[in-house]
């Protein structure tokens, strides 16, 4: 079962360190995926496959976020040049939120990658909450 306090703590690590990231382009992003997949595997915890798939997740969501918001701002910035900027900043948004969703599938596998090691360090399975009957 998946852990969605896990994926959003790993998602938000993700997206605030790629903000501060944009400073060091490449390695900024490169890192923050490596990290929040990392914390997103730990505190799912369960071993190296459960760390994998919330890595995965918060890292796949972080790089969705990023490539829209790429994208957005691209359009909207054709959209104010006027008619023609309209249809060449759509154009060319389209072709960057391609790019960046290539982007998104490369961080989203390794934050699966670090998800994993960080499920590795903390192998303990959750414990399912028992119910009260009494």
């Amino acid at each position: 079962m998946t852990n969605w306090r896990a994926v959003l703590i790993g998602f938000l690590i993700t997206a605030v360190l790629g903000i501060v990231g944009l400073t060091l382009p490449g390695v900024g992003q490169l890192a923050a995926g490596l990290i929040g997949g990392f914390v997103a595997g730990y505190v799912a915890g369960g071993g190296f496959l459960r760390g994998f798939w919330h890595g995965l997740l918060a890292g796949a969501l972080g790089g969705l976020l990023g490539g829209l918001l790429i994208a957005l701002f691209v359009a909207v910035a054709g959209w104010a040049a006027g008619p023609a900027g309209g249809v060449m900043g759509g154009l060319a948004g389209l072709g960057i939120f391609t790019v960046a969703m290539l982007v998104a599938f490369v961080m989203a596998l390794e934050s699966a990658l670090a998800g994993a090691v960080g499920g590795l360090f903390n192998p303990r399975r959750p414990r399912r909450r028992e119910p009260d009957y009494y």
